[in-house]
């Protein structure tokens, strides 16, 4: 599929929705839309408004750390991991997510009274098989934990890495193939 063709979908993107892969239509969704070309969504609190399986790529720059990780409605739940699930849900097989946001042990993580979900270069391993070289599992105990926490789905983490204060994230949609 020629890039023209394919979906960008940018989560919290607030007036100016990014397009890192340069995909051919460019999506963006937030809470406050400041104009129409904005999906208005409580992203965390509703379901993200997309087909399954129906994204080539997700992004979300300097937003996860917005999202909490308890709120309660009729009954507690977690918007964070269901936002994960939510992401995991629209992506295509092997399709990708890239976040970046503020992270510990920086400061950024904490200064801003609206960052009520504080990352660490772990989280991940609660969404996404990390592998070593050889193919063993660095924090085997993430996505079983993960899963047990409300988390549905899986992703591969193809790559984190720092440029500070933030940690990136470059993960893929594990859905029916082998990883």
């Amino acid at each position: 599929m020629e890039l023209a063709e394919k979906i960008s979908v940018d989560l919290g993107c607030g007036a100016n929705p990014r397009n890192p892969f340069n995909a051919g239509n460019l999506i963006g969704v937030d809470c406050y839309p400041s104009h129409d070309e904005i999906i208005q969504c409580n992203i965390g609190f509703q379901a993200l408004p997309f087909n399954d399986s129906s994204i080539d790529f997700v992004t979300a720059f300097d937003f996860i750390e917005h999202l909490p990780r308890f709120a309660f409605r009729d009954k507690p739940f977690n918007p964070f991991i269901d936002t994960m699930s939510e992401i995991w849900r629209i992506l295509k097989p092997n399709a990708v997510f890239f976040a970046k946001t503020p992270a510990y042990p920086s400061a950024a993580a904490f200064q801003d009274p609206t960052h009520v979900n504080i990352i660490t270069d772990q989280t991940v391993s609660y969404f996404a098989k990390r592998q070593c070289i050889d193919g063993a599992l660095i924090d085997p105990w993430g996505l079983p934990l993960g899963k047990q926490y409300g988390f549905k789905g899986e992703f591969l983490l193809l790559r984190q890495w720092w440029e500070q204060p933030h940690l990136l994230w470059l993960m893929q949609a594990t859905k029916g193939v082998q990883a």
